[in-house]
This record gives structure tokens, C-alpha cells and sequence, in this order.
């Protein structure tokens, strides 16, 4: 029994080592979350008053605020797209949104995050809104994931949108009920949407559990707060910022089940989470369209409500582009920390790979760069982009860089993307000084102008300009329906 006794301590010694090393070699887990149509300040942390959230207030004490972060499209779809491959969607031939008629979606051709990621031994899953294509060659696990739970498309493509339809030109249109699948399955039509949050909360959580032993990539892409905001029960009136900021706060209670989660299986200080919003916030403008008629007070934009931002979804204004983003992996990003150099959602495609090991495709343009340096607060790290562009379905709106901002005024400014003619009179606002662009400085700086316009041009030969009839020379074309 003696001489057993060294032998069992030496075999937990070296057994233990062995999981170290194990554990010291293995990638870190990913959980990447994006809301809906979250406005930039209107979480607590980037200065909402009226909207409480605490765990997305305490993720960004623990973590990294960025906040020059940029949506590349101010639309669900086209924002999604580029968050999967790492491209502008203009390039990828994705249209700013698909519906339940559209016969488009992700070209099979096109690396996902889920695809690089699962090449390294992820488990990758999407659980909520996909938005990429509703067809089966479409679906998450035709693309490297490997469960799904959710819905293909937003939660107002429904049969009482028969207004929308009108609008849309479709007069004999009405849309299908709303499906919610399980990997290729439909398992519920139409979706109970009530209770979509706290299900989507439930399945993350669970997936979470199910795979704690291995790396793991969760896209948790929960419905709040795109139209129609229905909440389970106990978050109705919770917020002083109506149906929507319950929303939000119902959006900040399924944050919080995942961190805790994360937290009860110690797996924190090997997991990296990401949070921000596919685009900005709803418009007042909105209140104009068929929602309020259809979903009443849970689609009824509040108008008096204040933002630091002009402009909102669907225009190419800060509103529309620029959103809240939290970065938070304990022990690796500072805590209570912030970056004000410009990033955008397809820079988290190439850090994702970078911090998996996984090579990125080298057969194609990819537009997203590894950020990691940036969220890591490495010394003399700076924004890698050269400049951003501002995309409206095909229609280059503007160009930042620095803290410049040119916009062409003929694009993105509420719907449409302008005559097809040159732009006579672009604007130049500072966007360090003027977040709000309310002062038009273009007079005052032609040189930044010239240098802008060049810059313009470099993307109008990549990637193209509808409302000038230019095609890019490095554009690809997008998914169809296989023929049957």
C-alpha cells in the first residue's frame, strides 16, 4: 500500500499537467450576440437614461467598449451577411433584406464563420433570426453550422403584413405564417412570437452546457428588438421607453442567462464575447408604414425620444450605421476599458479565425480584418481598415476616415439611393466634433474632400456603384434557388 501511494500521486500529477496543457491549448470559445435594431445609445453603458441594462453594463465593465463600431449595411440581411463572410454585402450580391417570396440567398460558394470555424473542431450553432435565405440550400447547417434554432426571416413577415405587401408591390401577396425551425425542420408555423426571446434564451443556454467540453461557436441572434416588440409578460412596463425599451431590457435578461451560464460552468476566462447590434434604430419615420395599424403600441415609435446620432435604420446617417459594441474575455481584454478606432461587424469573421487558429479563404476578397490587437489593448494599435464605406443596396452613400466623414447626399437618407448621376455636392462633417453631422464643413477642407473622393473611387472600382452604373471588379454573385 506504501509503494502504491507515490504512484497515485504521480499519476494525478502528470494526468493533471496534462489537462493544463490541454486546456492552455485549446481555442477559446466564442459567443457572438447580435440584436436587432438596437439603437447606439440606448443601453445603459453607451448613455441610454430611460432603458436599464445591467448585464450589458457589467459585460462592458468586464470588457471593451468600442465605439466607433459600424454595421457595414443599415439593413437586417445585408448587416448579417457581412458578419458571416467577412464581406461588404454589396459585394457578395446580398440585397439590403430578403422576404418569404425571395428565391435569393447565400451562395454555397461563400466561407461562413461557422464553415473556418468548424474546420478547427468548433461546435457551431445559430440560435434566433438567420435572415440569409429561408430555402433549404440556404439554412445554417447547409453552411457550417451545425444546430439551428430559429426563424429564417424577420418576425413582421407575417399574413396581417397585407399592407406591407401592398407597399411592396405585391398586391396578391400575403406572407406565409411565420416558421420556426430546428435545423432543417419546421417544427412550430406559425411561431408563437411572444415567447420566441425567453425559447431562444433557453436553446443557447442548452447548447452551451451540451458542449462545454470542447470549443464552441454560439451566433445568438435573439429577435429584440426588430418589430413587432413582444416580450414575455414580465418585461412589459419594465422600461421607461415603451414596448421598445422593454425589449431592450428583455434582450439584457437573456445576456445576462448566457454570461451567467458561462460563469456557473467556469468557462469564462476561456470564452470571448462579443455583443452589438445588426444596424441601428427604428425611425420615427417608420410610424408612416402599415406596423402601428398591424402591432400597435409594440410597433409605435416613440418621436419625442432623443438620440446622439441622426438618422436610424435604413439610412446611412450615424443612426442607421453606427451601434454599441462590447468586447469581454476575462483576463485578456482590459476591464472598463474603451477604443474609439473604427471597426466594423466583418472584422469579427477574420479575428474570429485568427484567435481559432483557422486560415482564412485566400481565393477570394475579404473586407474584414483581425481586430484582436485593438480589443487586446496591444501598444500602437490602430484601426486596420484604411477607410470605411457606407453601402445602400449597391449605392455608395459615403467614406470615413479618421474622424472624417463624406457623404453623398443623394444616398441613404431615409429610403431609395438617389438619381443616377454624379454627386454635385457631397458633405464633409468631423465626426469627433459634430457626432450628430448637423454642420457641413466640406467648404473649409477641400483637400479632405479631394482625399475622400479618391478614396470613393478605389471602392467604386471594387465593389461598385449602382446609382452611377459602375460594377466592381471584384463583386460576386449571390445564391439562387436550385432548380428542382
Amino acid at each position: 500500500m506504501n509503494n502504491f501511494r507515490p504512484f497515485v500521486l504521480f499519476w494525478i500529477a502528470i494526468t493533471g499537467l496534462a489537462d493544463s496543457a490541454e486546456a492552455a491549448d485549446r481555442p477559446p470559445n466564442i459567443v457572438h450576440i447580435v440584436a436587432d435594431d438596437v439603437g447606439y445609445d440606448d443601453i445603459g453603458c453607451f448613455g441610454a437614461k430611460e432603458i436599464k441594462t445591467p448585464n450589458l453594463d457589467r459585460l462592458a465593465a468586464r470588457g471593451m467598449k468600442l465605439t466607433s463600431f459600424y454595421s457595414p449595411a443599415p439593413y437586417c440581411t445585408a448587416s448579417r451577411a457581412a458578419m458571416m463572410t467577412g464581406c461588404y454585402a454589396d459585394r457578395i450580391g446580398i440585397p439590403p433584406v430578403l422576404f418569404p417570396y425571395s428565391k435569393i440567398g447565400i451562395n454555397a460558394h461563400e466561407v461562413t464563420i461557422g464553415e473556418l470555424l468548424k474546420g478547427r473542431g468548433y461546435r457551431t450553432a445559430v440560435v434566433g433570426k438567420w435572415h440569409l435565405g429561408h430555402h433549404p440550400e440556404f439554412l445554417p447547417v447547409r453552411h457550417g453550422f451545425d444546430f439551428y434554432f430559429g426563424i429564417p426571416y424577420p418576425n413582421d413577415h407575417e399574413p396581417d403584413r397585407r399592407g406591407w405587401s401592398k407597399q411592396a408591390g405585391r398586391d396578391n401577396y400575403i406572407p406565409p405564417p411565420m416558421p420556426l425551425f430546428r435545423n432543417e425542420k419546421i417544427i412550430e408555423e406559425p411561431a408563437e412570437l411572444e415567447r420566441l426571446p425567453q425559447r431562444f434564451t433557453v436553446e443557447a443556454v442548452r447548447f452551451i452546457r451540451e458542449n462545454k467540453a470542447r470549443p464552441f461557436y454560439l451566433h445568438f441572434a435573439n429577435i429584440e428588438t426588430h418589430t413587432p416588440w413582444f416580450t414575455p409578460s414580465r418585461f412589459a412596463g419594465t422600461s421607461q421607453a415603451g414596448s421598445y425599451g422593454d425589449a431592450v431590457q428583455c434582450l439584457d435578461w437573456s445576456v445576462g442567462q448566457i454570461v451567467a451560464t458561462l460563469d456557473d460552468l467556469n468557462l469564462l476566462d476561456n470564452t470571448l464575447i462579443v455583443f452589438h447590434s445588426d444596424n441601428g434604430y427604428l425611425p420615427p419615420s417608420s410610424n408612416n408604414g402599415d406596423l402601428p395599424s398591424v402591432y400597435g403600441k409594440y410597433a409605435t415609435v416613440d418621436a419625442s425620444r432623443q438620440h446622439i446620432v441622426r438618422g436610424g435604420k435604413g439610412t446611412l446617417f450615424e443612426g442607421g450605421v453606427r451601434v454599441s459594441c462590447i468586447a469581454s474575455w476575462l483576463g485578456k481584454i482590459p476591464e472598463g476599458s474603451s477604443n474609439g478606432e473604427i471597426t466594423a461587424s466583418f472584422d469579427w469573421f477574420a479575428s474570429f479565425s485568427k484567435l481559432a487558429g483557422a486560415d482564412m479563404p485566400a481565393d477570394h476578397v475579404i473586407d474584414g480584418q483581425d481586430i484582436s490587437p485593438l480589443i487586446f489593448n496591444q501598444p500602437g494599435a490602430k484601426s486596420p481598415h484604411e477607410a470605411f464605406y457606407y453601402y445602400h443596396a449597391g449605392n455608395l452613400g459615403g467614406v470615413r476616415q479618421g474622424k472624417w466623414k463624406l457623404s453623398f447626399t443623394g444616398v441613404g437618407r431615409g429610403g431609395g439611393g438617389g438619381a443616377k448621376k454624379a454627386e454635385q455636392s457631397p458633405e464633409l462633417y468631423d465626426l469627433e466634433a459634430d457626432l450628430s453631422e448637423t454642420t457641413n464643413v466640406a467648404d473649409a477642407h477641400p483637400d479632405i474632400v479631394k482625399q475622400l473622393l479618391a478614396l470613393a473611387e478605389k471602392s467604386r472600382d471594387d465593389i461598385g456603384d449602382a446609382r452611377l452604373g459602375r460594377k466592381g471588379r471584384n463583386v460576386r454573385e449571390v445564391g439562387r434557388v436550385e432548380s428542382k
